[in-house]
């Protein structure tokens, strides 16, 4: 454990030091408050230890001083009121595992992103693991920043996003999220309900097809602009099916979700005549590459704890997600994975067969207790 004895500020605690939660702790910390930065094994702390900072580049430039670096959670959530979950959806049951015995009455759990149903996957592990204290699970629709980890203590902001929903598993309890995580960031807004900010999980509609349409050049290892090289008017077309599929089911369940081109323009502010235009013209992608293999979270991820619950819940509401099948059909193929089976399914998220009344219910957190 590295601990800097920082003072002033908020604490707060940034779980997971991957891209996104070596960009968030880097930040939060630049901006006054005391971070604890936890990470599951010891391999991604050693440089944050040795040098005390995260140094930023980019959008932010300058150091984020830790307060600690830590691999207990038991330290890392000590005394924190504000708990940011951001690792990849994989590992948000694990992390629900973990911080069960130590959670207190008033904490607030974000997911950053929760992806498609994190909150209430959280949520269900914290009650079959016995937690009684009184919590606030919540996610965001997305991620605040674009970033990438350039190094062991470093790391490159490419863009902060505007606007970002935030709903908790309580709906009533959306107003506190809020007030709470405006003394770090004024860019989080009220979601709805959870239900919303899942569906407005936009990269279910980017990411997923984008990989396997260009498996060819990932494998070939070839450095390309992912968002702006890797979109064609042809993929284009591929993602505004699957957006639409995404948009559709959320209707079935009562739901407006935002298109993916009102996300960019919330997001990013840019706008375009179409999905292809609005993607080439955001500046906040220029520059972010292609992965450099298919074994990457843009599949591992997405298509299990994004497209899979979307798709699952569309075929229990009789709404039909053909393109969403034919991505899970071709990513699991891919990586010799059934994602179908490993992913969030009505099942395993214990809501098959409900009502969209009771559903409903669950998302105001007046069902499923």
């Amino acid at each position: 454990m590295f601990n800097a004895g920082r003072t002033g500020g908020d604490n707060v605690a940034v779980l997971g030091a991957g891209h996104g939660g070596m960009a968030m702790a880097a930040h939060l910390s630049f901006m006054g408050h005391r971070v604890n930065l936890f990470n599951r094994g010891e391999e991604r702390l050693w440089g944050v230890r040795s040098s005390g900072a995260i140094e930023m580049t980019g959008e932010v430039e300058g150091f984020g001083e830790l307060n600690m670096a830590t691999t207990s959670m038991e330290e890392a959530i000590r005394g924190v009121e504000m708990i940011m979950v951001v690792v990849p959806a994989f590992g948000h049951r694990w992390m629900a595992e973990q911080m069960a015995p130590y959670l207190v009455d008033g904490q607030i759990i974000v997911l950053h992103p929760g992806r498609t149903m994190g909150a209430l996957e959280f949520r269900q592990v914290l009650t079959a693991n016995g937690v009684t204290a009184d919590v606030i699970i919540a996610e965001a629709q997305t991620f605040i920043y674009a970033s990438r980890a350039t190094g062991p203590s470093q790391v490159h902001i490419f863009r902060i996003k505007h606007s970002i929903p935030v709903a908790s598993v309580r709906a009533h309890k959306i107003p506190r999220v809020i007030e709470q995580l405006r003394r770090f960031y004024p860019q989080f807004v009220p979601g709805d309900n959870i239900f919303k900010t899942s569906f407005e999980n936009v990269g279910s509609v980017f990411h997923p097809a984008l990989c396997v349409m260009n498996a060819g050049w990932i494998e070939n290892d070839v450095d390309f602009q992912f968002y702006h090289e890797g979109v064609t008017p042809s993929v284009a077309k591929i993602l505004e099916h699957i957006d639409d599929e995404r948009v559709r089911v959320a209707e079935a369940l009562g739901i407006r979700a935002i298109t993916a081109r009102q996300w960019l323009y919330m997001a990013y502010s840019t706008t375009g005549d179409s999905l292809y235009e609005s993607m080439r013209k955001n500046s906040g992608y220029r520059g972010i590459l292609a992965p450099r293999s298919l074994k990457v979270r843009y599949l591992e991820e997405d298509i299990p704890y994004s497209i899979v619950p979307m798709a699952s819940l569309g075929k229990m509401l009789g709404v039909k997600t053909d393109v969403m099948d034919s991505i899970i059909m071709m990513g699991s193929i891919i990586n010799a994975t059934d994602y179908l089976s490993s992913g969030r399914t009505v099942e395993n998220l214990g809501i098959a067969g409900m009502s969209v009344r009771s559903l409903r219910l669950i998302a105001i957190g007046e069902a499923g207790k």
